[in-house]
């Protein structure tokens, strides 16, 4: 069963808890953090929020990403760069206590910024474009990143979820898949450019309350057709009470499709090994092939993480709302198995 919110308002009650849980395709209830209460210290609150805006632009040669994060302890900028011909990889984090320097908003549409020194992302949305623009001259040990993008956002759907964990924890979060994508960085003095035509970006905006010990798996997509429509897929699962709504869905040309429960099948002692997807719905059966894994570990004391993100294509097909089927080949994309401490 799929819960659709439709109704608008306040995302939290007066105690901090979901007023309703499910899913909508835009953000239409209000995030409003202030009423969180789980301890009688407010700035104890604070700490147990997590808040992120997280990039991602494909192309057919790379991957690049940033992400602005607060998790109360510790506010986290972090840039990464593959290469998919050479498998090339480079990635920085850059760690502020207690999150300071970043200002992250309550909408993704909302201007999200840090500053510290002469490191500066911005990211701003002014009608249907986001401006994204980053400078970190130490980024990967001297090697620099400065890049200048611009992220088209036509009319179209999105997946926003309103999930709750345990009795007193949720999660808002809003994912949206192929913005056709424009702009150059320089990384290491070298500078790459692309074009609406050839890339695509998917921003993963989270605001919620976790419990301590997380698990989730994230699968996503945003590519081309070879008929040049542009093709999204989001598939989750692994924290929460999913009963109310999963994420899983598929884009097409800014549409969206809901499925319902999607199994990931993949070995987790060898990652590299091909990755098979199926609904219950019988909507949707895909292969994904990876051809490089992104593992990234951290131990910071009270904050331990460890992922496994891989990227390869997809294959298979998806059955759209009408009962249309189409085909999916050599989709670029990822798929990942996230485990946190946090």
């Amino acid at each position: 069963m799929q819960h659709r919110v439709l109704q608008k308002g306040d995302l939290l009650d007066k105690a901090g808890r979901l007023i309703e849980k499910g899913y909508a395709t835009a953000l239409v209830r209000q995030y409003n953090p202030e009423t969180i209460s789980l301890y009688p210290l407010p700035f104890l609150n604070k700490m147990r929020i997590k808040e992120w805006d997280y990039y991602g632009i494909t192309t057919q040669d790379y991957f690049v990403s940033a992400t602005l994060s607060n998790i109360g302890y510790a506010g986290l900028l972090f840039i990464y760069y593959i290469d998919f011909k050479t498998k090339d990889y480079i990635e920085d984090t850059l760690i502020t206590p207690f999150g300071k320097g970043f200002t992250l908003g309550k909408t993704s549409d909302d201007d999200s910024i840090f500053k510290k020194g002469d490191i500066v992302f911005k990211c701003s949305k002014k009608n249907k474009e986001r401006e994204i623009f980053i400078n970190w001259p130490g980024f990967g040990k001297g090697k620099g990143f400065k890049a200048h993008l611009i992220l088209q956002q036509p009319p179209g759907d999105s997946i926003v979820m309103m999930t709750p964990i345990g009795a007193n924890r949720f999660y808002y979060n809003q994912k949206i898949n192929c913005m056709p994508s424009e702009g150059a960085f320089i990384l290491n003095g070298k500078e790459y450019g692309f074009t609406f035509n050839k890339a695509l970006a998917t921003l993963d905006w989270g605001r919620g309350v976790w419990e301590y010990k997380s698990y989730w798996n994230w699968a996503s997509s945003s590519w081309f057709l070879p008929d040049g429509t542009r093709f999204g897929l989001n598939l989750g699962l692994g924290f929460g009470d999913l009963s109310y709504a999963t994420e899983n869905c598929f884009f097409i040309n800014g549409k969206i499709h809901k499925l319902d429960r999607v199994t990931f099948n993949y070995d987790n002692t060898n990652f590299m090994k091909p990755w098979y997807f199926g609904s219950n719905d019988g909507r949707l059966g895909l292969t994904f092939t990876p051809f490089f894994e992104r593992v990234a570990r951290s131990n910071l004391l009270v904050i331990t993480s460890e992922v496994h993100q891989l990227f390869g294509h997809y294959h298979g097909f998806v059955i759209d709302d009408n009962g249309k089927k189409i085909n999916i080949a050599h989709c670029i994309g990822w798929a990942e198995e996230h485990h946190a401490r946090w």
